[in-house]
């Protein structure tokens, strides 16, 4: 379903009856991430997916999508179905968002699951490797998003999931330069919002891949520690939805049956 928000077009899907759930994807992702989840999901409640800034059916606003202009994006669809309250899983550059909607949002939020994600804010280096995606997209955009995917999976699981591969480059390569340029530069720019994870009076979860190349898997134990957020530790890399399918489910039903 398409709907118009600031002069674009906003693509979401909405199905399924029950406490609402907002799926949130990923950097070079887009609803479909979630097509072998969501009729999982919807067997028991309400399941929206967005496609964010710059993703997917999605326009761009601009050269830099924020993450609060990602969660005014996800504000809108929600007010557009008048749900009031919802439960947010987010896959990586989704857990960011998600956590932006939670901060200008927070009556709003009945669940938070970040998956591959983090509340941290990129550091010195990490932002030195957003500006070299950004020049390396703008040299040769096939190369880089080609490398990019590669880079999610687990060194050991690349072979193994070489069709799943594949699949996410064809899908990434539908991502604009300009999105994937905002999208860095707003990633580069999002705050630490960890105090919402410690604060946070709503249920939290954090997936972790332990061959996660993307975000290191003992920074995301000690952050899940220290705001005392339920976690769980996956053999794979920051794709845990595809290396790990069945129990990286199993976790996010259990979390949304739980509340």
């Amino acid at each position: 379903m398409i709907l118009e928000h600031k002069g674009i077009s906003v693509f979401y899907t909405d199905g399924g009856s029950g406490t609402p759930v907002v799926l949130l994807h990923g950097f070079l992702e887009n609803t479909l991430m979630w097509k072998n989840i969501t009729p999982h999901i919807s067997k028991n409640n309400r399941v929206i997916t967005i496609d964010l800034l710059g993703h997917g059916q999605t326009g761009c606003t601009g050269y830099v999508h924020s993450m609060e202009d990602m969660a005014d994006i996800v504000k809108t669809v929600l007010d557009h179905l008048k749900i009031e309250k919802t439960i947010l899983i987010g896959h990586s550059m989704g857990g960011y968002v998600a956590l932006a909607f939670a901060e200008i949002f927070p009556k709003k939020v009945l669940g938070i699951c970040l998956a591959n994600s983090t509340s941290q804010a990129d550091s010195e280096e990490r932002k030195l490797n957003r500006n070299r995606a950004i020049k390396a997209v703008k040299q040769n955009y096939k190369a880089f998003v080609s490398m990019a995917v590669t880079n999610l999976f687990a060194e050991s699981n690349r072979e193994k999931f070489k069709d799943n591969i594949e699949v996410v480059k064809q899908e990434a390569l539908k991502t604009p330069l300009q999105g994937i340029i905002a999208a860095l530069e707003g990633m580069k720019i999002r705050k630490n919002r960890e105090h919402i994870l410690k604060n946070a009076n709503f249920k939290k979860l954090l997936i972790i891949g332990l061959k996660d190349t993307v975000i290191q898997s003992d920074t995301l134990v000690n952050e899940a520690k220290s705001t005392h957020t339920e976690f769980v530790e996956l053999k794979g890399g920051h794709m845990s939805y595809i290396e790990n399918e069945n129990i990286f489910l199993q976790k996010i039903m259990h979390f949304v049956d739980f509340l």
